[in-house]
């Protein structure tokens, strides 16, 4: 259920660290923003880089296991188009709350302020961009562009993912 299309999509938003790495509030974190909390073994990453494609494949089983189907509950009985979920699921795996945004409840009864309410979670500001390309997705079905994913290394002794120097890959 999930396409290619859409892991590419949700990955292009979030990048790629192909080792282990110190996220912003200071958790073990390893590829597309992988944790401990996944039930993976992040630290086994630690001095230890492993390919783009194996980050993405843990990415997958990731969102397969605890994103997915939050999503699919949320939106029980949801006739959904792979635009649709690329864009709930993307949101979700951001914010976590799929299951308490008003937007999702207004988008299912076919209301008109839905696009407005999806928009309202945009803190912080940095956020907004991510927010516009997905609520693009949802409600016009408008893949972006640019699908590109940048890839990471990790800046050494600190661990901290080294944001000044990167490349990019392109999966479609």
């Amino acid at each position: 259920m999930i396409t290619d299309k859409i892991l590419t999509f949700i990955a292009a938003e979030e990048a790629i660290v192909r080792e282990a790495y110190l996220d912003a509030v200071g958790v073990w974190t390893w590829g597309v923003g992988v944790t401990a909390a996944t039930g993976v073994d992040v630290l086994a990453y630690k001095d230890r880089p492993v390919c783009v494609q194996t980050c993405l494949a843990a990415f997958r089983t990731q969102l397969s296991a605890r994103y997915l189907p939050e999503v699919l509950q949320a939106f029980e009985g949801f006739q959904w188009t792979e635009h649709q979920l690329g864009a709930a699921l993307s949101f979700h795996y951001n914010t976590g709350a799929i299951g308490r945004a008003g937007w999702v409840q207004a988008a299912l009864e076919g209301s008109e302020d839905a696009e407005a309410r999806f928009m309202e979670w945009r803190k912080p500001s940095s956020i907004r961009p991510r927010r516009r390309a997905e609520c693009a997705l949802f409600f016009r079905g408008l893949w972006p562009e640019n699908t590109a994913i940048k890839v990471f290394g990790v800046k050494k002794p600190s661990y901290c993912p080294d944001y000044a120097s990167y490349r990019t890959v392109l999966l479609l």
